[in-house]
């Protein structure tokens, strides 16, 4: 009788709190769940109703996420949680440029900071990014400068670095982010906190190699997002594609 080996799964989306009680919190979760490693970003720069009126309304904090301290506590996780730099374009990318050997990543919100796609400030970052083999993930919105189509275009004026669609787009049915970077080859799609058929759309029009699993804990629960990934019914090997393959492709550039 032959077994088949546990299937790996890597969360390329989560935040946590950088301390000790946050992030046993967050492995315990991991463990409980069969996650092996996760890509995470500091949490706490925005409260969710700040972050959430700002979606609805607009505006924008001016505010630094704790990198230094989400460096510390992920070197104490034996490698299972990765960090990934919260840049705030509000300021130049230098201590971003400083700790990035460090960093698997670079998360850019205009969410949270306001700061559009196709601002100069914005490109500052993603060049930082580029010179250190980052994926750059980013969290899109409905308004001008902040779509899936400025993403598009950026990942054009960027042709060798990599991007994420944070969560397939701007809510949950939003089928038009994904067709908007379906002809960008170096574009990703994150399926948290997407409906189940937006994710089968992602895969669907992008194929099984750009879609990325995360969970965005600890705003959902990761037996959500394991739920729709399996509500998909891919075949084994674009399976492993989402839940960890994609991500270990670009990670590996990272290091």
């Amino acid at each position: 009788m032959t077994t088949t080996a546990p299937e790996e799964v890597v969360d390329f989306h989560a935040r946590v709190l950088p301390s000790a009680a946050a992030v046993t919190r967050l492995l315990a979760e991991m463990d409980r769940h069969g996650i092996a490693r996760a890509v995470v970003v500091a949490a706490g720069a925005v409260d969710l109703d700040t972050l959430a009126t700002q979606i609805m309304e607009g505006g924008f904090v001016d505010v630094d996420a704790d990198n230094a301290g989400l460096l510390a506590v992920c070197a104490e996780s034996g490698g299972r949680l990765l960090p990934m730099f919260f840049g705030n374009p509000h300021r130049p990318p230098s201590e971003y440029a400083r700790v990035a050997a460090g960093c698997y990543g670079l998360e850019l919100s205009p969410a949270v900071h306001g700061v559009a796609l196709t601002d100069e400030r914005t490109r500052a970052w993603v060049e930082v990014a580029g010179r250190h083999g980052h994926p750059v993930y980013v969290v899109c919105l409905g308004r001008p400068g902040t779509t899936a189509a400025d993403l598009a275009v950026l990942a054009r004026e960027f042709p060798d670095t990599d991007f994420v669609l944070g969560h397939c787009g701007f809510v949950g049915i939003d089928v038009w982010s994904v067709e908007r970077i379906r002809d960008s080859p170096n574009v990703f799609a994150e399926t948290s906190g997407c409906y189940t058929r937006t994710a089968a759309a992602a895969v669907a029009r992008l194929g099984a190699d750009r879609v990325l699993f995360g969970t965005e804990w600890p705003l959902q629960d990761p037996r959500v997002e394991l739920a729709k990934i399996a509500a998909l019914d891919l075949e084994p090997d674009d399976r492993r594609r989402v839940l960890s393959t994609n991500a270990d492709r670009l990670l590996r550039r990272s290091s």
